[in-house]
């Protein structure tokens, strides 16, 4: 198979206006986890971890439609004027199929 025609890279010459957004929040998102681990090590109530899972999967979720935002914008853009829109196309059904569940 010709690597030039499959390079999950996309060899990304342009930039992400949310890239640093996304890492900050994925920064906070780390914190979060860690709180959460600590409150079940303190043995705090379920629901109250739970709740807590809960805000963390929507911050995910939040940070998720960041990045396709940014993919939309920036890769899919790129991908029009270089000829090669269909297979960024596929990457990004791919991507959400496994996103989405």
């Amino acid at each position: 198979m010709n690597s030039d025609n499959h390079d999950h890279n996309h060899n990304h010459n342009h930039s992400h206006k949310n890239r640093k957004s996304v890492i900050n929040r994925l920064a906070r998102i780390e914190g979060h986890v860690r709180s959460v681990k600590q409150m079940a090590i303190d043995e705090r109530d379920c629901p109250e971890i739970l709740l807590q899972i809960a805000a963390i999967r929507k911050a995910l979720d939040n940070t998720a439609k960041l990045i396709f935002t940014d993919h939309m914008e920036t890769c899919l853009v790129d991908a029009v004027h270089q000829g090669n829109e269909q297979e960024v196309i596929q990457d990004m059904k791919k991507a959400l199929d496994n996103f989405i569940r």
